[in-house]
């Protein structure tokens, strides 16, 4: 059986468990959470998502 979740669902519960169990600061979620939006913007957003499509499909095992 296969399941597919998008990354950015994966991202968000660990974001809520590091809340919860390591007592990691809402304001310090939110303020990451806005450095990545605003990171999506500049010159680096391409290689940040060639990076994070590549490192996926290491994990995965689906090679192109």
């Amino acid at each position: 059986m296969t399941v597919s979740l998008p990354l950015v669902v994966v991202l968000g519960l660990i974001a809520c468990g590091a809340v919860k169990f390591l007592g990691v600061r809402i304001w310090i979620v939110v303020v990451i959470a806005l450095f990545g939006f605003y990171l999506a913007g500049t010159f680096l957003a391409p290689a940040i998502d060639s990076g994070t499509r590549s490192g996926v499909e290491i994990v995965n095992g689906t090679h192109h």
